[in-house]
C-alpha cells in the first residue's frame, strides 16, 4: 500500500425444454427437483465474479493509500487509509477545493496529498494567514480556527497547467507556499474515501 505524507444480476440461463418432459400423456407435465447443490454452485459463482469485479475496480480505478503526517487535519488524521480516484481527472476537470494526491515537485518518488487552492490563471496572495483569491477573501470552512496561522505569500498568478496547493492544518503544513504552484503532470489522483478507521470513515471534502 502506498503512502502519502501531508508534509447487476446475472440473466437467469434458459428454460431447459426437456424440463417438461412427460412419460405418462395422462399426467400434467412434472419438472425435475432442482440438484441439491445448485443454490450453492449459483452462490459461489455470484460471490467469484463481485470479488473479480471489485479487484478490477480497485486495481484498475482506485488505489488504497496510507496517509503519513496531519497537515490535513481535521479531516485526514496520520495514518488514515483511504482510496484515491485515479481516473477522474481523465473525464472532469480538476476543481478548487479538490483534495488530490502528487508526486513532490522537489523529489517525485515521494507524493503529497492537499487541497486545490487556485486553479491556472488565478491570482493568489496570503496576508497574514487570509487567502485572497482573484482579488476577493477566501472562505474557506474546512480550516479550523486553532489551525491558521499568519503566513504572508506575494501575488502571483498561478501558471498555466499548473494549481497552488495547500494543507488544512497551515500552522504546519508543507505546502505550494514553499515549493511553488505543481504541475499538472504530477497529479495523479483525487481522495475520495476513508475506509479505515472506522471512526474517520466517509467521503473526502
Amino acid at each position: 500500500m502506498e503512502t502519502v505524507p501531508q508534509n447487476s444480476s446475472l440473466p437467469r440461463p434458459a428454460a431447459d425444454p426437456a424440463a417438461d418432459f412427460n412419460a405418462d400423456p395422462g399426467q400434467p407435465g412434472l419438472n425435475p427437483a432442482p440438484h441439491k447443490y445448485g443454490g450453492v454452485g449459483l452462490w459461489l459463482r455470484d460471490l467469484l465474479v463481485s470479488a473479480a469485479a471489485s479487484v478490477l475496480i480497485i486495481t484498475f480505478l482506485y488505489q488504497p493509500v496510507r496517509v503519513e503526517g496531519t497537515s490535513m487535519l481535521p479531516r485526514l488524521e496520520d495514518r488514515d487509509r483511504l482510496f484515491i480516484n485515479k481516473f477522474v481527472y481523465r473525464f472532469t476537470a480538476i476543481e478548487r477545493g479538490d483534495v488530490v494526491v502528487f508526486h513532490y515537485p522537489r523529489d517525485p518518488d515521494k507524493s503529497y496529498i492537499k487541497r486545490v487552492i487556485a486553479l491556472p490563471g488565478d491570482s493568489l496572495r496570503i496576508d497574514h494567514g487570509q487567502v485572497w483569491l482573484n482579488g476577493k477573501p477566501l472562505r474557506e470552512k474546512y480550516v479550523p480556527e486553532e489551525y491558521r496561522d499568519s503566513r504572508s505569500v506575494e501575488e502571483i498568478v498561478v501558471p498555466e497547467d499548473c494549481y497552488f496547493m495547500m494543507g488544512d492544518h497551515r500552522s504546519i503544513s508543507s505546502d505550494s507556499r514553499e515549493f511553488g504552484p505543481v504541475d499538472r503532470s504530477l497529479i495523479y489522483g483525487k481522495a475520495a474515501f476513508v475506509y479505515w478507521p472506522a471512526q474517520d470513515a466517509g467521503v473526502v471534502r
